[in-house]
């Protein structure tokens, strides 16, 4: 059977017996669905050729010392290790991209409307602080689910495949998250439209 045939677990154990061409066709293989991803959440070509390398690092270093062991699910474990990176460049730049720019949206035209004058923009940050500092104090699971659905404009699917639990969890720790958003909100009496 000739290596490209192979499926991705048999391609893994060749690679950690040494054989280094095996980690060459399963990056060939997924390359283009996890660059495709990572670059989804970027959006900056140099920056996602970045992140997809420190990817392929961190999966070599991984399999080198035999410390994998996510048998017949590779992809969605390189695509969690992906998404890790991305949101530690999103924490190290301090910023969260809180909206995707499209045909219909695009953050330079909400930021030149006229109604929205200094006064408006300082509330509108000192909002968005709130929220993150609300945010901030969620569990670590109630909190990633949200960033991933709201932020990152991912499926409760995507969602489920990325952090290894069933669709139901996922959807369960989004609904704790927003129960838990709102009894923060209700109890300091923050006030979130104008």
């Amino acid at each position: 059977m000739a290596n490209q045939e192979l499926s991705d677990a048999i391609l893994i154990r060749k690679y950690i017996e040494g054989e280094e061409s095996a980690l060459g066709i399963l990056i060939e293989r997924h390359k283009s669905k996890i660059y495709g991803f990572i670059y989804s959440k970027i959006n900056d070509r140099d920056l996602c050729d970045d992140v997809f390398q420190d990817t392929f690092i961190k999966v070599i270093k991984t399999l080198k010392s035999n410390a994998y062991n996510e048998e017949g699910k590779f992809v969605p474990w390189v695509m969690r290790i992906a998404h890790n990176l991305v949101i530690d460049h999103f924490r190290k730049s301090k910023k969260m991209r809180f909206q995707r720019d499209t045909d219909e949206y695009s953050v330079f035209s909400f930021l030149s409307d006229s109604s929205l004058n200094v006064e408006n923009q300082i509330i509108l940050d000192q909002v968005e602080l709130d929220l993150s500092r609300i945010i901030d104090e969620l569990p670590a699971d109630q909190r990633e689910v949200l960033v991933m659905r709201i932020h990152q404009d991912l499926s409760f699917k995507e969602i489920a495949d990325l952090t290894g639990v069933s669709i139901n969890t996922a959807l369960g720790r989004m609904r704790y998250a927003i129960m838990n958003l709102r009894k923060v909100i209700e109890k300091n009496n923050i006030i979130l439209t104008n």
